[in-house]
């Protein structure tokens, strides 16, 4: 399995920014997927999940009402919008898998995430 992250870049505070993440290997339907995010100076923290079972989500607190993460089985692609964008957004954004398969209340541990892609720049500022 590989993930490849796109779409970071430059935005000013208040706009939106769309990422996506493409799958590749078997079985993407079976993944769970995630987002994390990394600002300099900090440790990564997750951001969003999506679940493998019935597209359930969870998002962290400070993402709630800007984001949305969501998947399409099809195109093995799962994307996060992200609206209303902050200063304290800019990090770097990664996606990731997992095999764990539950209906999600909360977002599965990053230490139960098996693939990752390579992060892509976020940067929001005026």
């Amino acid at each position: 399995v590989q993930l490849q992250a796109s779409g970071g870049g430059l935005v000013q505070p208040g706009n939106s920014l769309n990422l996506s993440c493409a799958f590749s290997g078997f079985n993407f339907h079976y993944y769970s997927l995630g987002w994390f995010r990394q600002a300099p100076g900090k440790e990564r923290e997750k951001v969003s999940c999506i679940s493998g079972v019935d597209g359930s989500r969870s998002y962290v607190d400070s993402v709630k009402g800007r984001f949305t993460i969501s998947r399409d089985n099809a195109k093995k692609m799962v994307y996060l919008r992200m609206s209303r964008l902050r200063p304290e957004d800019t990090a770097v954004y990664y996606c990731a898998a997992t095999t764990v398969r539950a209906i999600f209340t909360s977002c599965p541990a990053q230490s139960l995430y098996h693939y990752w892609g390579q992060g892509t720049l976020v940067t929001v500022s005026s």
